[in-house]
């Protein structure tokens, strides 16, 4: 008899592979924070229920690693990387639970070359653990389901509330459920199972509801925003300027999946008779709500490229079982599109070993790709070097731009609390925090960074300005961007925008 394959042992081995190429790209002297990443680890200095756009978790996790390894980017980015093998191994789960253990391999080898994935698993975003809890709250609400059993709804539950304190838009698992439950005719004899872990997810709605009956509802007020309504745009519908954010939608969404993998979802769509298979539905049912309901908004909106892709990790597994199914022509577009998928991000993300991307066009791509990670950590070794030559002590750091003001915070020495003077930004955390309304009339110094403003203007008025230059910074030798520092001295005047939009 022919011994199987030892699928798990494949799964690691890929996926541990995968982990250190990331630590790797962590520890390169060149890739700094990226700037959301930054922001996210100031919160963090910043502990509160909640916050203005964002639940708590993501501050929470960056507390708990930075507390045990420090303030390093690597600290941050283990929540990700952790994350990101979660989530593949919940789908590995998933397949094998289906279908086999082959195509539990092979879903998770086609999520982990999915972009979508990638970002996710990389940078410690909100996505990181949404994507992370919404997979396990799917999966183990589909053993409640087929099992009956309680105990499977309370982990459902209890990965519904963590994803809900990662991100608010968790709640599409409630309508996607039912729908589900309704579809199947398996409501029936669940009901007590399915109200108590509604009751346990509950839980995740506790800290936005604390902290925004505090502060007068902001997150729903900014959440309104993003979906198109309580801003000041005119309210004349532009047709062709919904198509076009729709057309931008679904090229995002294509980006997402991988272009490299689209001929297994054509082929899949064409081919397979997934609409007749409950499992198959159940699979498909989440990132279809997902990606249809952000698609709606687009035509009223701008969309983010990220915002439905949490939900879209389940797609690789009836994509896996139909593929594995195919014949060896089938098995080579399968193998050549993961292979690209996944070589393709480690290209740009480890070292040059091979020296390829010292040619022009891939150096000048990587220099693109990574801009905004990029020349934080010079400028704050500039300005403490500034700070120490100009014999200052105890300044304040600010900038326009919450971005900036992270980046700064994490890499200056000691980890200072930074400001940021709103210049005609919208709302952010920074307008709750204290601002440099603290300063004014006192004889202190403050240091003003910013990518793009010479000065901070009629925004803030000092006394004084003691010293100012230009900072080039490079990224692997190449010019990148060149940063404006100015020193002033005793704030006199703070007029800052008020912003009204959310």
């Amino acid at each position: 008899m022919q011994k199987s394959s030892n699928y798990p042992m494949y799964f690691w081995l890929v996926t541990i592979a995968l982990v250190i190429a990331k630590v790797i790209f962590t520890l390169r002297p060149e890739i700094d924070l990226f700037t959301e990443e930054a922001q996210y680890w100031l919160w963090s200095e910043n502990m509160a229920w909640h916050y203005y756009s964002k639940p708590p978790l993501v501050a929470a996790l960056n507390y708990l690693s930075t507390a045990v390894f420090g303030n390093t980017e690597l600290a941050v980015r283990l929540n990700a990387i952790l994350c990101g093998a979660g989530i593949s191994w919940v789908a590995f789960l998933f397949g094998r639970h289906l279908y086999s253990p082959k195509v539990g391999f092979w879903s998770a080898m086609i999520l982990q070359a999915m972009p979508m994935w990638w970002l996710a698993s990389t940078f410690h975003m909100t996505d990181s653990a949404l994507s992370f809890f919404w997979i396990a709250a799917v999966y183990f609400a589909f053993l409640g389901i087929q099992e009956r059993r309680l105990n499977f709804w309370i982990v459902a539950g209890l990965a519904t509330a963590f994803g809900l304190m990662a991100k608010m838009v968790m709640i599409l698992i409630f309508p996607f459920l039912l729908i589900f439950l309704v579809y199947s005719k398996q409501w029936k004899g669940q009901e007590r199972n399915l109200l108590i872990y509604f009751l346990i997810s509950l839980i995740g709605f506790a800290p936005m509801l604390i902290w925004n009956w505090q502060n007068d509802f902001d997150t729903f007020k900014h959440l309104a925003a993003l979906g198109g309504g309580g801003g000041r745009e005119s309210s004349v519908f532009d047709a062709g300027k919904a198509f076009r954010q729709f057309l931008e939608y679904i090229a995002g969404q294509l980006a997402m999946v991988s272009v490299f993998l689209l001929p297994l979802f054509i082929g899949f769509l064409v081919r397979s008779r997934f609409n007749t298979n409950k499992k198959s539905i159940y699979l498909l049912l989440a990132p279809v709500m997902s990606w249809a309901g952000f698609a709606f908004l687009s035509f009223f909106t701008s969309i983010e490229v990220n915002w439905p892709v949490f939900a879209y990790s389940t797609l690789a597994i009836p994509l896996a079982a139909w593929v594995c199914s195919q014949d060896l022509a089938w098995q080579k577009v399968k193998n050549w599109g993961i292979g690209l998928s996944i070589g393709l991000p480690l290209l740009f993300m480890l070292p040059d070993f091979t020296y390829i991307k010292s040619i022009k066009p891939i150096k000048k791509a990587e220099k693109s790709a990574f801009r905004r990670m990029a020349g934080y950590d010079p400028l704050a070794k500039r300005l403490h070097s500034l700070q120490d030559s100009l014999d200052i002590r105890d300044a304040f750091i600010f900038s326009e731009t919450y971005h900036m003001a992270s980046e700064l915070s994490f890499y200056l020495p000691e980890h200072p609390q930074t400001y940021m003077l709103n210049m005609g930004a919208r709302k952010s955390q920074f307008d709750l925090w204290p601002g440099l309304e603290q300063f004014v009339g006192q004889d202190k110094v403050g240091i003003f960074v910013s990518w793009n403003f010479d000065s901070p203007g009629e925004f803030s008025r000092f006394e004084e300005l003691i010293y100012e230059e230009e900072l080039p910074v490079t990224f692997r030798d190449e010019p990148l961007r060149t940063a404006k520092i100015q020193v002033w001295r005793k704030l006199k005047h703070f007029n800052p925008y008020l912003p009204d939009r959310y």
